[in-house]
């Protein structure tokens, strides 16, 4: 547990939306909390694949310098414009779009995204976007102590293409016992 234990306001506003919407794909706390340290980290531009009800997009706004842009995007209409209007004040972009179209506001210094939407975009079209320098952060893994690693008793191709990636250093990150994520650093 990082210090303080309270939720940034930023994020108790996100996290009461999805409650409200019946939202349960949030990033979780642990998650959210090594997000808000990697995007202090940062500069230029941070960008999040899917916005869900902006819990993860308010953890990356809370870490990051005053200026770093934080942009989010986010395909279903109703979520995409209650997130909007509740970050009109809070200096982060969000987009009703398809999350592909954050490849126009590239590069990044940080891109995040969970592992269902990195399997359905292609790896180099990813990595074209990231700076160098710049992070690649995929959550919502299982974690697993083997090699090569595996998820639910087959390898884990998307784990390990990332980990095995040559033009990245990269780390799984077990955030709680049921949960791991990818931070891969681009050469």
């Amino acid at each position: 547990m990082s210090a303080p234990p309270e939720l940034p306001e930023l994020v108790v506003r996100a996290l009461r939306m999805s409650l409200l919407q019946g939202y349960v794909q949030a990033s979780r706390t642990e998650t959210g909390r090594l997000l808000a340290t990697l995007a202090a980290t940062r500069t230029g531009t941070i960008a999040e694949c899917g916005t869900g009800c902006g819990v993860g997009a308010a953890w990356l706004r809370s870490g990051a310098p005053k200026a770093t842009r934080v942009i989010t995007a986010e395909l279903d209409p109703q979520l995409a414009h209650g997130v909007i209007t509740m970050f009109a004040d809070d200096d982060i972009d969000v987009m009703h779009a398809d999350w592909s179209s954050l490849a126009q506001h590239a590069p990044f210094s940080l891109i995040f995204m969970d592992a269902t939407s990195a399997k359905g975009w292609p790896r180099e079209e990813i990595i074209s976007l990231i700076d160098e320098g710049g992070m690649v952060v995929l959550d919502d893994f299982t974690p697993c102590p083997t090699w090569p690693p595996l998820d639910h008793g087959r390898v884990d191709t998307l784990r390990l293409d990332w980990l095995s990636d040559d033009r990245f250093t990269t780390v799984d990150v077990m955030v709680a016992d049921d949960t791991s994520v990818l931070v891969a650093v681009k050469k």
